[in-house]
């Protein structure tokens, strides 16, 4: 390894600014740095990856969390198969699934909302000709989560 990387070079490098680098530090995703003699912190290019790595999971909707448990099971695997990405990959793509359902619905009724022209919410679900269904909506949110 050469004389490593300085906590500044490191978060350009992988497009992130230095107190997201610190606050993985802290979080234990990324692995504490070696110090030059000077005190400073020194990274491998390994810390490099490792960042884009979690900025690119979370634009796959992991969770730090989530991430930190895949890093770790990296980790410890040793060459042995370990249930990580392919299950919790399978498990979040489930998760987008029932995402894009939810808004798929709520856009058809946005739009069949703006082409009836409805201007009051109140009026609006007073009325039989009313394209969203605010009763069936209320309805689901009751039966999906704790009453108010």
């Amino acid at each position: 390894m050469n004389e490593g990387l300085r906590t500044g070079q490191v978060a350009e490098a992988a497009g992130v600014n230095i107190q997201t680098l610190r606050y993985y530090e802290r979080r234990g995703l990324l692995p504490d740095p070696g110090r030059s003699p000077g005190g400073h912190r020194m990274y491998d290019d390994r810390a490099v990856t490792v960042l884009r790595v979690i900025k690119a999971a979370q634009r796959l909707g992991f969770t730090l969390d989530e991430v930190a448990e895949l890093l770790e099971a990296g980790r410890h695997r040793h060459g042995r198969p370990v249930a990580g990405l392919q299950e919790r990959a399978a498990a979040k793509l489930a998760e987008v699934d029932a995402k894009i359902a939810d808004l798929t619905t709520i856009r058809t009724a946005l739009v069949a909302a703006v082409a009836a022209g409805c201007d009051d919410l109140t009026v609006c679900a007073d009325s039989d000709c009313c394209p969203i269904p605010f009763t069936a909506l209320a309805q689901e949110h009751r039966r999906a989560g704790p009453c108010c």
